[in-house]
């Protein structure tokens, strides 16, 4: 019986633990859902986290630039120095690491509009109202085979270690997110460029999905196209021999 009775004292003062629980969870979520707070906070994260990496690439640039001088007054004293600096500069433009301009393409491709209704057209599920990572790399896969001398998507100029990736319908680039209409601009030879297009396998399939569902694919010729150089890093993380 005593400890039947210990476990009766105990009842009132879970049941009063619990009121204040709750009452203190209603005035912290002010009539909301608590759970919500996990999308803001994780919308939050991101942009912090974009800041971040913005406020290291201006460190970046800073470092570049006083390599760069260091480098330039050193070549002035030591010749061997100056003959290595040389070498080095003739296969900048190759690396994409200067600026590049001249006559282009610029490629546009986005998600189909979402109807009024939210219904999806007859016959399409959801995956294929969107553009997916094949779509984006096999644009640039054309530009690299018509011989473009520079390729950017977005505001990322592209290297040869440059990934094209996504998770959903959003683009992840050299650590920066985007989301659609994605862009994909070339310096390349217009006519080889839409002759590579219009051979590519892929973007044929593409083009199919874009007939039928109303995604957006645009290809339009630049009289002037400018790139800015690649400025990220430029260490090589993985690889595979083939």
């Amino acid at each position: 019986m005593a400890r039947l009775s210990a476990w009766g004292a105990l009842v009132p003062v879970v049941a009063m633990a619990a009121g204040v629980l709750f009452a203190t969870s209603g005035r912290t979520a002010q009539g909301t859902d608590l759970r919500a707070g996990e999308v803001t906070e994780l919308s939050a994260l991101i942009r912090e986290r974009d800041d971040a990496i913005a406020d290291q690439e201006r460190r970046l640039a800073q470092l570049q630039r006083r390599s760069e001088l260091l480098t330039e007054q050193a070549a002035a004293r030591d010749g061997a120095v100056a003959e290595a600096r040389t070498a080095g500069e003739q296969g900048v433009p190759a690396a994409g690491l200067s600026a590049v301009g001249g006559t282009g393409l610029q490629i546009t491709l986005d998600d189909a509009p979402r109807r009024p209704d939210g219904t999806l057209p007859v016959g399409a599920r959801p995956d294929d109202l969107v553009i997916h990572q094949s779509d984006v790399q096999a644009v640039v896969n054309a530009m690299w085979a018509a011989g473009a001398t520079g390729v950017a998507v977005m505001d990322q100029r592209l290297i040869a270690t440059s990934a094209v990736r996504c998770v959903g319908n959003t683009l992840l680039l050299q650590g920066r997110t985007y989301s659609p209409p994605f862009v994909v601009t070339a310096v390349v030879d217009a006519a080889a460029a839409r002759e590579e297009l219009a051979d590519s396998p892929q973007i044929a399939v593409f083009r199919q999905v874009v007939d039928a569902f109303g995604l957006t694919y645009e290809v339009r010729e630049q009289p002037q196209v400018e790139l800015p150089a690649y400025d990220g890093p430029l260490t090589l993380q993985h690889a595979v021999a083939g």
